[in-house]
């Protein structure tokens, strides 16, 4: 593959992956508006149940047995299970945060991958990388300042969510030979066998209105989309260079968290929101030229 088609991204990707990451906002706003009433599981279980669905109805018809067959299960179910704790930790954070602040907290992962690809991938952390590990930790101090509402265990959740998914990436990059709508699928199947497991204790006997189970369908649509979305776009760039796009989740987060629930970031907030984009940006750019391009997902709040 020539250095043009590694660098050059089709408009046409570029609107997939902004279509893609306005379904997962879209998401997490329905998910928000339910984490008071309804136990985190039990969301969680949904929303992966319901893509389970979809991805068997779409890929079962052409692939059969070949949407589970994988040369490196043990990882694969290991992935799964990093990104059901980064969903159960980011569902809980909505329930307290706004959702710009928290959408904005998880685009610390790619800093976190710069890190944990140093400690366990043996790779350089140069002076450079670390500049844009600070910025991002600058950043993220904006938006959770001590001696405001957002300095609360909440942040810790939303921290804690971006840590699970830096290390979800980390296997996903070992990943990189398995057909990617496996990839995609095993999460999914994964997420809905462990809340179902553990529907029995944190979310039987919920009462749910048909509205409810209505919004937590569709809020899985929107998951299922999102990374239909995705794949689309994987398909006509390389995913490094398609992930300065993801970046506009921040974007419809903002909005939408306006629109919807009345809260618009503050200035400290928005300069906060504006070093970890910047930070991830520059990584973004920066990784691919190097051997970190072979990231095979990049980050968005799904």
């Amino acid at each position: 593959m020539n250095a043009r088609s590694q660098t050059h991204v089709p408009v046409q990707a570029a609107l997939l992956i902004a279509g893609a990451v306005l379904c997962f906002s879209l998401l997490d706003a329905i998910i928000k508006t339910m984490t008071p009433r309804y136990p985190v599981p039990l969301l969680v279980w949904a929303r992966y149940g319901v893509q389970v669905v979809v991805m068997v109805l779409w890929l079962a018809p052409s692939m059969g047995t070949r949407l589970l067959r994988t040369r490196r299960l043990p990882m694969q179910v290991a992935r799964g299970v990093i990104l059901v704790c980064s969903s159960l930790f980011f569902f809980n954070a909505l329930r307290f945060l706004p959702l710009a602040e928290a959408t904005a907290l998880n685009y610390l992962t790619p800093m976190l991958v710069l890190l944990l690809s140093a400690l366990f991938l043996h790779e350089r952390l140069t002076r450079l990388r670390v500049t844009f590990v600070v910025l991002g930790v600058v950043g993220m101090l904006l938006i959770v300042r001590p001696g405001t509402e957002i300095f609360q265990v909440a942040a810790l959740l939303a921290l804690a969510a971006a840590a699970f998914y830096a290390v979800f990436q980390i296997l996903t990059r070992k990943l990189s030979g398995e057909d990617i709508r496996v990839t995609l699928f095993y999460p999914a199947v994964v997420g809905t066998l462990l809340m179902t497991v553990a529907l029995p204790w944190v979310g039987a006997g919920v009462a749910m209105s048909w509205t409810d189970v209505a919004l937590i369908v569709v809020a899985g649509l929107f998951g299922t989309l999102g990374h239909f979305l995705f794949i689309s776009a994987f398909q006509r760039a390389p995913a490094s260079a398609l992930t300065p796009f993801t970046y506009v989740q921040l974007v419809w987060a903002t909005l939408i968290g306006w629109a919807v629930f009345g809260r618009f970031p503050d200035g400290f907030t928005l300069l906060g929101m504006a070093l970890i984009t910047g930070s991830g940006l520059v990584v973004a750019l920066h990784e691919h030229r190097s051997a970190l391009a072979a990231i095979e997902e990049p980050t968005a709040v799904d």
